[in-house]
């Protein structure tokens, strides 16, 4: 049901877990852990689904707070329950509140999971290519730090995306990172004709690195090239397209 980064289930002071599409009750396409409002899945099942989630990290379904996704680069700090669905625009949440999950969904971006155990501060990701390219995990970071985190201790750890073998783009794909970054060259290897092939997984990597990041860890699972375990948006579109499930990574301090 869910996938664990060994930096993170190192710490005593943390729960995460980066969910499969696995142990929920949603069908059809979006079987079945499937924890997206955004869907057009049964909202029953979906907020079913989130409590599962919430159950398998020990804490009650209130304790889980995302953002209504939007690929910027806005932080939003959870104190206290709030509605579900989620009213705000954000694609990162951190907390300094034990008992509060923040969290985020994926389905081929990159989930990224923060925590500064000693301080007591934890934060989600999401990290497409459009967030992370506009500074959405330097933004999360900072977020942190105004809690309390020091970026010297921070911990983090990528989960399930669309992997480099699977992420084929166009030349003026590149040139937008080039035009950001000329060094930005070695996230890109060469795919047939005149495609590349795009490492987001090194990217973001190398933007937590940068950042101040000190302990690094990339599951490496493909979203894409594994539809038995991981909902994919790009794996959808080639089949013909359609609406698609949503994958829940999540991060919490023991309460």
């Amino acid at each position: 049901m869910m996938l664990h980064a060994p930096n993170l289930e190192a710490s005593p002071a943390v729960r995460h877990g980066f969910f499969t599409r696995r142990g929920g009750v949603s069908r059809g396409r979006y079987a079945s852990l499937n924890c997206g409002f955004s869907s057009e899945d049964d909202p029953a099942a979906v907020r079913t689904n989130r409590g599962r989630a919430m159950a398998a990290l020990e804490l009650p379904p209130k304790a889980l707070h995302t953002g209504r996704q939007v690929h910027g680069t806005t932080v939003i700090t959870a104190t206290a329950p709030w509605p579900d669905p989620p009213r705000v625009e954000a694609d990162a949440v951190v907390t300094d509140r034990p008992g509060l999950a923040v969290a985020v969904l994926t389905a081929d971006c990159a989930p990224v999971l923060l925590a500064d155990p000693e301080a007591g501060v934890v934060g989600a990701v999401h990290a497409g290519w459009r967030g992370a390219l506009a500074g959405v995990i330097e933004a999360a970071i900072a977020a942190m730090t105004t809690l309390g985190a020091r970026r010297e201790r921070l911990t983090a750890a990528i989960g399930p995306c669309i992997r480099q073998a699977s992420y084929e783009v166009g030349p003026e794909f590149q040139d937008t990172f080039l035009g950001d970054d000329p060094a930005n060259a070695r996230f890109f290897v060469a795919g047939g004709g005149d495609r590349l092939r795009f490492d987001l997984e090194g990217y973001v990597t190398a933007r937590l690195a940068a950042a101040g990041a000190q302990a690094i860890e990339v599951l490496g699972e493909d979203t894409v090239a594994d539809p038995d375990r991981f909902f994919s948006n790009r794996r959808t579109q080639q089949n013909g397209g359609g609406r698609f499930g949503l994958l829940l990574s999540a991060i919490a301090l023991i309460p």
